[in-house]
């Protein structure tokens, strides 16, 4: 599973250093996509193996082209390098935001990438209490 928030600046090359606890549980090559809310996702290869053979199963449906058009077409394949950086594709940085501080969020079974800015403004705290009496009412009790 994937938990806790790294802080990190994207280079003019667009290329992020992965925190090392994320890439044990990664490997040496995994996907990145267009993500919910303007991040990007990050997966392990077998996870999206698993969603796309999920996927494929659907009937063909306006709602799984939409997901296919929006996320699948987008996915890349990325590889670390020797400093266990990885290139973050131009138009999935245009789509995100992303220019220069960043955040990389675990998100329990994949990684999600933000632009900084918009991670402070996504992550503020005030409806916090709302949030955590409609999960109650789900029965997770946090």
């Amino acid at each position: 599973m994937f938990t806790g928030e790294y802080n990190h600046t994207i280079d003019p090359k667009g290329r992020l250093i992965v925190p090392a606890r994320f890439r044990e549980e990664l490997g040496e090559a995994f996907m990145i996509t267009n993500g919910n809310d303007g991040c990007l996702n990050i997966y392990p290869e077998k996870a999206w193996e698993t969603f796309l053979e999920k996927l494929q199963l659907l009937t063909n449906t306006e709602d799984k082209r939409k997901i296919v058009r929006s996320f699948v077409s987008k996915a890349n394949r990325v590889e670390l390098d020797k400093q266990g950086r990885i290139l973050i594709p131009t138009a999935l940085r245009g789509y995100a935001g992303l220019e220069k501080d960043v955040v990389l969020a675990g998100a329990i079974d994949k990684i999600e990438v933000w632009d900084k800015k918009r991670w402070d403004k996504e992550t503020d705290t005030d409806d916090i209490d709302v949030i955590t009496e409609r999960l109650a009412e789900l029965g997770l009790n946090i």
